[in-house]
């Protein structure tokens, strides 16, 4: 572990206690007799899908969904032995993968379920009812197809799923679309039954789901970003104030490669974006926007933490660097450690603070760290 910190040019830390301490808290919140089914998609939100699943299936996780057929065949190639939903679009040219690694597809609408119906092998299928959003599932209205779906050939059909989509917010319209949503998932499930489908299990919630409606009957929570310990945007609803008991998984740091002073006139970077006022202290950072550091934050928008010491992004975010002033700092030498997310000395700084100042959220700024950052799980 030290090697990594020894010669690594950027990489993530992954606090293993805080990853569990998130699955006790959200396991908490499940009715009795459910599972989480945590999303590990886009490599476990950027935690890194191969550290996060070891941890996880130790810590007794037994079901997981990804977006797609590779990233749920890259984790059975690492040794993940549990359930693996796809809750995406699978390429029928891809089903032998289904077949060959005993993966679990969604079915995302009828005619998709056909495709795989004439797949001609038995193919594990939970089947998807879009009651609002509009994205995946066959609408809840089409009874008579969803019907048909259950009992088509060589789909062996697990579960049925939905997903609430305003269910992070307290606003009343989004309460009452929420609860909609719920009323139209159940209502279809009883129909389907009372026509004799067989439907063994169900799923509705994603972390909001399960933070603000946790008194629903289902069988998995399908959380995200919760299981990092973190929530979309700090203001988002969270009915138990659960937030306060999850704890942030991921750290970001960078080396710091080189130090240099430029004079009062001087310009910096591409486009020569910065001109100093006064005689400065810079540093180039090893990090850059293909790593995943957001080029919005360019221009003193965002600001990185070394030695304790805040010390704002100057010019332009490069593809592999990045320039920091650090004339307010202490005494900074190539070498030392930048952290962009996470703590130094008395201070940090969040994926919040992060998201907010490239004015996104903190799923898309975890997602898009890059593959090339090292990864360690401490």
């Amino acid at each position: 572990m030290k090697a990594v910190f020894e010669k690594a040019r950027a990489w993530i830390e992954l606090d293993e206690k805080a990853l569990r301490n998130n699955i006790e808290i959200l396991r908490k919140l499940l009715p009795e007799g459910g599972r989480l089914m945590p999303a590990v998609k886009a490599n476990a939100y950027g935690h890194g899908n191969a550290f996060i699943t070891r941890v996880m299936q130790d810590a007794g996780i037994t079901d997981f969904c990804v977006a797609c057929v590779d990233e749920a065949v890259e984790m059975r190639e690492n040794g993940i032995k549990g359930d693996i939903l796809i809750l995406g679009y699978t390429n029928p040219a891809q089903f032998d993968l289904l077949y060959k690694y005993n993966l679990i597809q969604t079915a995302v609408d009828f005619s998709y379920a056909e495709e795989m119906s004439k797949y001609g092998k038995p193919l594990r299928v939970h089947i998807g009812i879009d009651t609002g959003m509009h994205r995946l599932g066959e609408p809840a209205e089409n009874i008579d197809r969803l019907r048909e779906m259950f009992f088509m050939e060589n789909l062996h059909t697990e579960a049925a799923l939905t997903h609430l989509c305003a269910s992070d917010s307290d606003a009343p319209s989004d309460i009452e679309f929420t609860n909609m949503q719920i009323d139209k998932f159940y209502h279809t499930i009883d129909t389907l039954r009372k026509e004799g489908c067989e439907i063994p299990k169900l799923h509705l919630q994603a972390s909001y789901g399960l933070l603000n409606y946790s008194e629903l009957a289902a069988d998995f929570a399908r959380v995200g970003i919760a299981v990092y310990g973190m929530k979309t945007a700090r203001n988002d609803y969270d009915k138990f104030n659960t937030d306060a008991e999850l704890r942030p998984v991921l750290s970001l740091k960078a080396r710091v490669s080189s130090v240099r002073e430029i004079k009062a006139g001087e310009s910096v970077g591409y486009g020569l974006a910065f001109t100093a006022e006064r005689d400065m202290k810079i540093a180039a950072l090893s990090i850059g926007y293909a790593d995943g550091l957001p080029r919005a934050l360019s221009g003193g928008v965002g600001k990185v933490l070394i030695n304790g010491e805040r010390a704002p992004i100057i010019g332009r975010v490069c593809m592999d660097q990045t320039i920091v002033d650090i004339s307010g700092a202490a005494e900074v030498c190539a070498g030392d450690t930048a952290v962009i997310i996470g703590k130094s000395g008395n201070d940090e700084i969040s994926a919040y603070e992060i998201a907010e100042d490239a004015g996104t959220i903190t799923n898309e700024i975890l997602s898009r760290l890059g593959t090339r950052l090292t990864r360690v799980m401490l």
